[in-house]
């Protein structure tokens, strides 16, 4: 029997094939991510596991919200237009912490992302390799949109070693 061979590349997904290969490099770590969230028990996602850490549901919302805001604050300078229904709670409290996000589902959470990533997709696509690397004066930073990508493929591989902590602890 033949096992089937592996396509291990990065077809662009927008018109500009470099920004199309940087948002699908972000996509990979997105599907990464969820293969990690697979089969969780129910009470996963609120679990305290017990080393002082944060939960997968304030991971999770965490990363998602740090992923609109470097995007729709930073790199668009559109703060305003962050839906306030995806976010209620900041994200960090008095002594720089992760807020607590507890009581939502797992499905909640995920949708969360997929949404988060929805609106950022839309919002990216569209620019030229030009735009995406046009550096963006901001009040305390300059930057670009091609690294608040790279940042936010950074960002989110770090948090999934918290996930998959959490995920080995609570499986049995």
């Amino acid at each position: 029997m033949t096992t089937p061979r592996e396509r291990l590349v990065l077809d662009p997904v927008a018109a500009d094939q470099e920004v199309g290969r940087w948002l699908a490099a972000l996509e990979e770590v997105r599907r990464d991510t969820l293969a990690v969230l697979a089969d969780l028990p129910d009470g996963a996602v609120d679990a305290d596991i017990g080393d002082a850490g944060d939960t997968i549901g304030t991971t999770l919302y965490h990363v998602a919200l740090i992923e609109i805001d470097w995007v729709f604050s930073d790199v668009l300078d559109r703060a305003a237009d962050i839906p306030g229904d995806l976010f209620p709670i900041d994200d960090r409290v008095e002594g720089g912490y992760l807020s607590p996000v507890t009581g939502e589902s797992l499905t909640q959470h995920v949708e969360r992302l997929s949404r988060t990533r929805a609106l950022i997709l839309n919002e990216l696509r569209p620019m030229s390799s030009t735009d995406f690397h046009e550096v963006r004066a901001r009040e305390r930073i300059d930057l670009s949109a091609s690294w608040v990508v790279f940042h936010l493929i950074d960002h989110e591989i770090e948090h999934r070693v918290r996930l998959a902590a959490i995920r080995g602890a609570v499986r049995p």
